[in-house]
């Protein structure tokens, strides 16, 4: 049986001279929620590009085991401006072969789950910025893949909503997905598992170059 587990070695990127981070190692299992933080610029949506493998690192490498679906939620909300809330998460099962009834029927629990059910029939134009996040990560949750990365779930949601993403994502990791947030949100990232800050590796390699590449764990220590 094969193990669910995403292992990067020694991951490093940068855009011209400036390193966004270097020497990160990272060890990623079902059922923990693991928060990518640090201020802009540090490479949080890179790291999840590269997690994702549509964005090679510069340094290093990754091994994905075990997973068959990936599902970036990116933090610029897209939908189909005249589709419906409800068209959005049922796309995922009328992908997969199942019959519209019943991707309708699994549809309507996600939407209570994300608190959108009562826009189940209103086209995606209409939704507010907090809706429209919320959408995608209803969508991700339909997709069932093994795993999911969440560029600022909470950036646009009040505090009451935020709380019942991070729950529902923490849920995601419990049935057994791969769960990773970018996040400036403290309340977002008190309720990980995990963190990694991103400021610790840029700091390090960008203010002195001459010292040996510290390595940064799951837990944001360096080792």
């Amino acid at each position: 049986m094969t193990v669910t587990q995403i292992i990067g070695k020694s991951l490093g990127h940068h855009y011209g001279d400036l390193w966004l981070f270097r020497g990160v190692n990272l060890h990623l299992t079902p059922g923990r929620v693991t928060a990518l933080t640090g201020p802009s610029g540090t490479g949080k949506s890179t790291l999840l590009a590269i997690l994702a493998g549509t964005t090679a690192p510069v340094e290093g490498s990754v091994l994905r085991d075990g997973v068959t679906g990936i599902t970036l939620i990116a933090q610029a909300a897209y939908g189909v401006p005249s589709r419906t809330v409800l068209d959005h998460i049922t796309l995922p099962f009328l992908a997969s072969g199942i019959p519209r009834f019943e991707a309708e029927e699994r549809a309507r629990p996600i939407a209570d789950l994300f608190g959108i059910e009562h826009l189940l029939s209103a086209p995606y134009r209409q939704l507010s910025g907090g809706e429209a996040q919320r959408l995608m990560l209803a969508r991700a949750s339909a997709q069932e893949s093994e795993l999911i990365l969440a560029d600022e779930p909470t950036a646009n949601l009040d505090a009451h909503n935020a709380r019942g993403v991070i729950a529902v994502l923490g849920g995601l990791a419990e049935s057994g997905a791969v769960v990773v947030v970018a996040t400036h949100d403290p309340l977002a990232r008190a309720a990980c598992d995990d963190v990694i800050d991103l400021a610790d590796a840029a700091m390090h390699e960008n203010a002195s170059r001459s010292l040996p590449h510290q390595r940064f764990s799951t837990s944001g220590e360096a080792s």
